[in-house]
């Protein structure tokens, strides 16, 4: 009796999980600096059940493809529970150049960075997240009972802590509309990266980042299309 009480509490719990997130995501998003477009990032969200998988593909344009004209692809993969997605692998790579990847062992806790074969053992924080997942999980977080948000981040190589102040709600135009928006701000120190980030409330996902650099560039990214599949 209480193993069939457990298993209908899940069921309903799976249910009402899957039943409010999308099956599929297809986000474009245009890249800016100095007000020049130098890039294209898609982004392909799919859901089976209890596992994940997100791709993503950064295509350089302009001036940028004749310096860099390679292709990056990031490729995650991994469990969805009560607290969102749970990766299990990741990987970073560009085309005809370096490769890194990340591998989430969490029985053990620990992860393991791999870059030219060369393996790092690292201790994983509850709630880690990859550079791709991370965009993600604001699909399963509730924002606006929040002042602020911190979590852990590995882009493959590394493993960092991140902190943002969650500012008003804003409304923003971007070129897939009009988007009722919370913002969120590292508040980076000088010398140090701020990330800006507006999250669409009607989706949970981001529609504008800004990336501003130690030397004070900026790199704007904005969504140009978005397809939900419920």
């Amino acid at each position: 009796m209480k193993r069939l009480l457990i298993c209908l509490v899940w069921l309903a719990f799976s249910t009402s999980v899957y039943a409010t997130q999308p099956e599929r995501v297809l986000a474009t998003y245009e890249i800016f600096s100095s007000g020049i477009k130098i890039g294209l990032l898609e982004e392909n969200y799919t859901r089976n059940k209890d596992h994940y998988t997100l791709t993503s593909t950064t295509t350089p344009l302009g001036l940028l493809a004749a310096f860099k004209p390679e292709k990056i692809f990031l490729r995650s993969e991994g469990l969805i529970d009560k607290h969102g997605l749970r990766p299990l692998r990741f990987e970073n790579k560009r085309e005809g150049g370096k490769e890194s990847r990340a591998e989430f062992d969490w029985t053990s806790q620990q992860l393991t960075l791999v870059q030219q074969e060369q393996r790092t053992k690292l201790a994983l924080p509850d709630g880690t997240q990859d550079r791709l997942s991370a965009m993600y999980q604001f699909m399963f977080l509730q924002l606006e009972n929040l002042s602020t948000l911190d979590f852990s981040m590995t882009n493959g190589s590394k493993l960092d802590n991140y902190h943002y102040a969650i500012g008003a709600q804003v409304k923003l135009n971007t070129p897939a509309g009009q988007f009722d928006s919370l913002y969120l701000d590292s508040q980076g120190k000088t010398g140090e990266t701020r990330t800006e980030i507006w999250i669409s409330i009607q989706h949970n996902l981001p529609s504008k980042m800004i990336i501003t650099d130690p030397s004070g560039d900026q790199f704007i990214q904005i969504l140009s299309e978005l397809k939900i599949t419920p």
